[in-house]
């Protein structure tokens, strides 16, 4: 079968393209081999990321030794903790449908026979998995691993729970300002994605889940000599993909999808992962409605205890036996499917020698009963929301408050830090959805000082916005239609009566069908909040959060 690089390479008519290559200094001998476009995310900007120039060197070794000719390129990235809480945050939702179209031009444009994706990050990695099922020729996903956790004086620490989480403490008098400082600088050591089960982490968890990236990649830590091996291995073996002609569309089937949706609700991982995993499937060209992720919540229970909600860390995890472990534990409710390793799902369910029982719990030990996530739908919330119900204690399972209303997540904040929010609130921030936002910012900074200020137990937090896999606490998300679209949220008055009912699957507004059509009658649409530039574009293309968010 010839190469899709011959039609870059072959022919008379391809002197000039040749004549470009070799200045680049591709040696003579190596034009016939296989073309692998190697895409980076390198940069000096993001933790997860500063340590990829080492395994680009170990890929390229891979590809090298598996007969083909490695071709780097590079791809933006943005780190969601350092964009959180400013403008920067309007674009890192959006940057996935850019990487994924600069996936889609480069690996076109130069006709890449195979490509290897080299990636970390929350919107990176999904990003990289569209290009690739948009693209649909041989690829392996390589994801750069973890960060360790810090220390402070005996204790392990983390991003979330040491930074966001301490700026409440700090205000409430809870901790001083030189632990403030010790947080502020030792709670993330070195390179990686943050060490919990954040959406960095569950994206990269669930990659090895769904077939496209080797056994071990996604809880390998950063910088490990494991990680160096993984991806030497995932050269290689990209190679032999080429040769095979085995691409992502074979691996990323309805069955692959469902299996990572089953892992991440044992898991107890990232609400992000839904937007995330309905996008890829749009790519991939396979139907996965929303309603998918709560049916196998239900009958899927909770078996880690992984940070920001638990005690434990991706080191942990990694260490009780991985993604494989979790995937023999639900092994009975796994489907069989390929993956990029060559080996299928239940070959590797098999060679699982050894399960940590402490950090991956037997099922009939689980924590909860159901999964990480639910999708609740009710009157505010038509087409539905999202709620990492696994993050949510007992008490706060059913609420019910009057609202506070804020139009952005800045207004909100300023009640938060100025203490005028009560306990039996529920804070309503709207216009933050994919259009309205836009860009749908994550609610990281006001659900994390909730948190922080002791309100986690007595105040609720609704949005048309998203929440960081680092959130806890009663934080509904993803709410759809949104309230740029003339959502039903847009139409939520302060003092309004909200019930949130969790194991009914319920987001009720207590106001009138008669009163709602009166409010939405004397609705306008409210000025864009972006008039310009990308964002501006992107807010007239992007779709509901109940389809992933997807470019129409």
């Amino acid at each position: 079968m010839p190469n899709r690089s011959d039609r870059i390479k072959k022919g008379l008519e391809r002197v000039p393209h040749r004549a470009l290559m070799y200045a680049t200094g591709i040696p003579k001998g190596e034009m016939k081999k296989p073309f692998i476009g190697v895409a980076t995310s390198f940069t000096d900007l993001i933790p997860g990321h500063i340590g990829m120039r080492d395994l680009e060197r170990f890929i390229e070794k891979g590809v090298h030794t598996g007969g083909g000719y490695p071709l780097l390129f590079g791809l933006p990235g943005i780190c969601d903790g350092i964009a959180m809480g400013h403008k920067g945050m309007h674009y890192s939702l959006p940057s996935r449908e850019l990487i994924a179209d600069i996936v889609e031009s480069v690996a076109e444009a130069h006709a890449f026979d195979g490509m290897i994706l080299l990636t970390n990050c929350d919107k990176i990695t999904p990003g990289m998995l569209m290009g690739a099922a948009r693209l649909n020729i041989p690829t392996i996903v390589v994801t750069a691993g973890p960060m360790m956790t810090g220390r402070y004086k005996g204790k392990r620490t983390s991003f979330i729970r040491n930074t966001f989480e301490s700026m409440g403490r700090f205000r409430s008098g809870e901790i001083t300002k030189d632990e403030l400082d010790s947080c502020e600088t030792g709670a993330c050591p070195g390179a990686g994605s943050c060490q919990g089960l954040y959406t960095a982490n569950t994206m990269n968890c669930l990659t090895e889940v769904l077939g496209m990236s080797l056994p071990w990649c996604g809880t390998a830590l950063a910088q490990s000599a494991d990680k160096r091996r993984i991806a030497f291995d995932s050269g290689v073996r990209v190679v032999e993909l080429v040769k095979k002609n085995i691409t992502p569309r074979k691996i990323l089937t309805r069955a692959a999808f469902e299996n990572a949706i089953r892992v991440d609700m044992a898991l107890g991982g990232s609400s992000n992962t839904v937007l995330h995993l309905l996008a890829i499937a749009h790519e991939a060209g396979v139907k996965l409605p929303l309603e998918v992720f709560d049916t196998i919540s239900r009958e899927t229970p909770h078996i880690t205890s992984l940070e920001p909600v638990g005690e434990y860390y991706m080191e942990d995890l990694h260490w009780a036996g991985g993604i494989g472990a979790v995937l023999k534990r639900l092994k009975d409710s796994i489907k069989d499917n390929p993956t990029v390793s060559g080996k299928r799902v239940k070959a590797i369910i098999e060679d699982v020698k050894y399960i940590e029982e402490d950090v991956i719990k037997p099922l009939d030990q689980a924590y909860h009963a159901e999964g990480g996530i639910a999708v609740l739908k009710g009157n505010l919330a038509p087409l539905g929301a999202v709620v990492k119900q696994s993050g949510v204690s007992d008490k706060m399972m059913r609420f019910k408050g009057t609202a506070r209303v804020f139009d952005s997540e800045e207004a909100a904040m300023k009640a938060i830090l100025g203490r005028t929010v009560k306990a039996g609130e529920v804070l309503v921030i709207r216009y933050e959805g994919p259009r309205g936002g836009p860009g749908m910012r994550e609610m990281l900074a006001p659900t994390a000082t909730l948190m922080g200020m002791g309100l986690g137990e007595s105040v609720a937090l609704i949005t048309d916005g998203r929440f960081s896999g680092g959130t806890r606490g009663p934080c509904v998300g993803h709410i759809s239609p949104e309230a740029a679209e003339g959502g039903p949220i847009a139409f939520v008055k302060e003092g309004d009566v909200i019930e949130l009912d969790i194991p009914g699957r319920r987001l009720e507004l207590k106001v009138s069908e008669a009163e709602l059509k009166v409010r939405k009658a004397a609705w306008k649409v409210p000025p864009p909040k972006i008039k310009d530039g990308w964002l501006s574009r992107y807010a007239k293309a992007v779709t509901s959060a109940n389809t992933g968010a997807v470019l129409k």
